[in-house]
């Protein structure tokens, strides 16, 4: 048996722009999904999902997935457990030269689903480090991150970008821009996270984005303006020591920067009202900035304060389900209990 974890995400700027090429800014957040994987006698998964909903689920299949298992659980839950995992099953198993291997899976996350920190990616991530693990294969943090980039680009259409699995696998703040990721250095950011105890649609929400840049040449040049604000950013966080703690014009900066972006994704339709209406009591709390985290349409919004104040205003504001203190993760996917290396020879696939 093999455990493995990797941690959430909030976007410090460039959500939606990346996906047309402009660069973003994701940082890892210390909230992690946990994988525990059990290699099989046969080729069945087993997926056992807890912390997904109230009561959890467990489904069990084999060969093709395209019909549904018929348990009472909602529609998206169930493809949370057969889409994302079963994605990363196929690419442990390209891995290791293991078609036919099988397993028991459980997930277990401190990660709202669907509500913008990166979820699905820290599953994937997570479940492809313990499932090669147990076949005796361990993979680079980088290899890792670009096979749960393939899972998730195979689940969502094509509509994927690498951010949310490259920060995922690495941890700590990175930049992406297309292909081109690299981890960036960065002073521990005082984040603080509202969850509206929902979650937007990522398909219909980035859906909704192209239509508006198909059909309005202002829409196309707000989406390059994130860009734009994603660039002034990095320049600052270039220009911070990351062993030391964030100083007030590095924060009051990066909170201008956050307000931006913001107001740019209302603007593309991607915020709610429950979304901004945590973002103006963070910013009346005296948040430096804030903003929604992830695709929008419902979910979280990410300030920055190093003060309680920010915490405490969201956690008496209506439409704010949970607030908490999310503490940069430097270390990404980590194995936490590791098996004996023999689960691949006993299958005879290594």
């Amino acid at each position: 048996m093999t455990v493995s974890s990797a941690p959430g995400k909030v976007y410090l700027f460039g959500e939606h722009a990346v996906v047309y090429g402009e660069p973003a800014v994701p940082c890892a957040i210390e909230r992690r999904a946990t994988v525990t994987v059990d290699a099989r006698s046969d080729d069945h998964i087993r997926v056992q999902a807890r912390d997904l909903s109230l009561d959890g689920f467990t489904v069990e299949y084999a060969g093709d997935t395209a019909e549904r298992p018929d348990v009472d659980v909602p529609e998206g839950l169930v493809d949370a457990a057969m889409g994302y995992i079963d994605a990363a099953v196929e690419q442990a198993r390209d891995a290791a030269d293991a078609p036919d291997a099988g397993f028991d899976i459980t997930v277990e996350s401190e990660i709202p689903l669907g509500a913008g920190l990166g979820s699905s990616a820290a599953v994937v991530v997570a479940g492809i480090d313990a499932a090669t693990r147990e076949l005796g294969v361990e993979l680079s943090k980088e290899e890792i991150a670009d096979r749960a980039y393939r899972a998730e680009y195979d689940v969502q259409d094509g509509q994927a970008s690498r951010a949310d699995t490259f920060c995922s696998a690495m941890g700590g703040a990175v930049r992406v821009e297309g292909d081109d990721c690299r981890c960036i250095e960065t002073p521990n950011l005082p984040f603080v996270v509202g969850f509206d105890g929902g979650a937007g649609d990522t398909g219909e929400l980035v859906a909704g984005v192209r239509d508006l840049r198909a059909e309005y040449g202002f829409a196309a040049d707000t989406v390059e303006s994130i860009g734009d604000i994603v660039r002034a950013g990095e320049e600052r966080l270039y220009d911070a020591d990351p062993d030391s703690e964030p100083t007030a014009d590095l924060l009051a900066e990066l909170g201008r920067l956050m307000d931006f972006d913001h107001g740019l994704l209302e603007a593309l339709g991607v915020s709610s009202r429950t979304l901004d209406n945590m973002v103006w009591a963070a910013r009346e709390a005296g948040a430096h900035g804030a903003k929604l985290t992830g695709a929008g349409g419902g979910g979280c919004i990410v300030a920055l304060d190093e003060t309680p104040e920010t915490r405490t205003a969201l956690r008496y504001t209506a439409e704010c389900r949970d607030a908490f203190r999310a503490e940069l993760d430097r270390e990404g996917v980590r194995v936490e209990s590791a098996g004996d290396g023999t689960a691949a020879a006993d299958r005879g696939d290594a």
